[in-house]
């Protein structure tokens, strides 16, 4: 099995490094006008450079690692990182070299050459090798050290994804537990026996923190073969599905969730992007809409154009959101037992424009002033206004983690049809998993994306929307 892990692993760099010249080729020919190529001196020596350059970068990246329980996504994120050390690589070459007839252009049609060709390739082999290891070849021997609630969990995850390509020897556990399928082997005493007499390829350690000596056996044990050692934390429950590992001088810190948005240089790209688009809507649409709402409130209903309400913003920073009136000037906030008085279907309280306008969300128009005062962004967790804030904080599970980030205009709760009305405590606890998702999930294109969503939930309509 060994010896097969190994060819997989050479015929994976193998396919890279004949893609890598090829691509190489083809960039070689557009530069020279589709001319036919013959390969020089220095066209074969930049091979050689580049294919060394991209052996040892690939090992930094982590490109050949088994991605097999991961989704296809890490693997292009590591072959991104490959490809752009090929581009240095590739301008630093001919800067010494002084070679002139390697263009920029040779350089942009090489790195697009590359990522698509490997991309391809490398999806089409992830596949393949699905299939393989559906078929109970290319696999991993798994023995799980602990058979408690931890490490049954990870028997369920392997044993439910066969294209993981895990085959699963059994639970070794001080206390025998039944439910197991026959699965239980003995205790953990057994772990060299079953090292020195099954290939085992992976030992995963679920043991309870409070077991140190038992853990502290298996490694020392593990460490005299040839078997991987992996550890589940006991306390991986309080972890979110993204969690970061990093180093603080010599020792290891685990972030139980990872936000991209705390890291500045995010922060800043999606800054630019909503004081951009806004801007953008204010030039194009806002200029003409913005007093033709105005004006039909203030002709329709008595009271301000503007309705504004505190609400808490990032790491619960207050500021006034401000939005178009849609209700009468004398609806309350608040009922007789100090409850929030959430906006409900056919609410009396509502005006004529104001249905309008809560249908097609204009009144949230008013909220992009919001933005350019850098209060709340185009994407993002809904503000809730503090009444509802207070009520729903300590009843609804990790409800103050949505203050991580900036609030937004819209949301992917929104587009996920968890807008509206929240007096159900299940609707309003699935609105704060979508919220916490996007926090996880953040990228520039899941903001593209969720715009697009609440144009096209504008277009049809939204039961929600009232």
């Amino acid at each position: 099995m060994q010896m097969q892990r190994k060819f997989v692993h050479t015929s994976r760099m193998t396919a890279d490094l004949l893609f890598l010249i090829l691509s190489f080729i083809g960039a070689r020919a557009a530069s020279r006008d589709y001319k036919l190529l013959s390969l020089d001196f220095f066209d074969i020596t930049s091979i050689i450079v580049l294919g060394f350059v991209w052996f040892f970068s690939s090992r930094i990246t982590g490109l050949y690692d088994e991605f097999r329980s991961c989704n296809f996504s890490f693997e292009f994120i590591s072959l991104i990182k490959n490809v752009l050390a090929q581009s240095l690589a590739a301008i630093v070459f001919i800067f010494f070299i002084k070679e002139l007839s390697l263009s920029r252009m040779f350089i942009i049609n090489y790195s697009l050459f590359l990522i698509t060709s490997v991309s391809i390739e490398k999806y089409v082999i992830r596949r393949l090798l699905e299939r393989y290891r559906q078929k109970g070849r290319n696999q991993r021997n798994v023995l799980i050290i602990g058979a408690g609630p931890v490490g049954r969990k990870f028997y369920d995850s392997i044993h439910n994804n066969s294209h993981f390509g895990y085959k699963f020897i059994g639970f070794l556990d001080d206390d025998k537990k039944v439910p197991l399928n026959g699965k239980y082997l003995g205790k953990i005493d057994l772990i060299e026996y079953m090292l020195e007499n099954k290939h085992i390829d992976d030992v995963i350690i679920a043991l309870p923190n409070y077991a140190a000596d038992k853990i502290e056996h298996v490694i020392t044990t593990c460490q005299r073969y040839t078997a991987r050692v992996r550890i589940i934390p006991d306390y991986f429950k309080f972890f979110s599905h993204k969690y970061s590992v990093s180093m603080f001088g010599s020792f290891p810190i685990i972030s139980v969730r990872d936000d991209r948005l705390n890291e500045l240089h995010w922060r800043l790209l999606k800054r630019a992007f909503d004081t951009g688009f806004t801007l953008l809507l204010f030039i194009l649409l806002f200029w003409w809409l913005w007093p033709v709402i105005a004006l039909a409130i203030k002709l329709t209903s008595k009271g301000p154009v503007y309705f504004k309400q505190e609400r808490w913003g990032r790491n619960n920073r207050k500021f006034i959101a401000i939005k178009f009136r849609s209700m009468s000037d004398t609806s309350k906030d608040v009922d007789e037992k100090g409850k929030y008085n959430q906006a409900t279907k056919d609410d009396p309280r509502i005006t004529a424009v104001g249905k309008i306008l809560r249908k097609t969300n204009f009144d949230e128009l008013p909220q992009f002033i919001n933005v350019l005062r850098g209060d709340m962004s185009v994407v993002g967790p809904r503000p809730h206004p503090i009444p509802l804030n207070m009520e729903s904080k300590d009843s609804i599970k990790d409800y103050m983690l949505r203050h991580l980030v900036k609030p937004g205009i819209t949301g992917w709760a929104q587009v996920n049809g968890y807008r509206g009305e929240t007096k159900d405590s299940c609707k309003m606890q699935k609105r704060v998993e979508h919220d916490l998702w996007y926090i996880e999930h953040w990228s520039f294109w899941l903001d593209i994306q969720i715009i697009f969503l609440t144009v096209w939930h504008m277009i049809k309509g939204d039961p929600n929307a009232y």
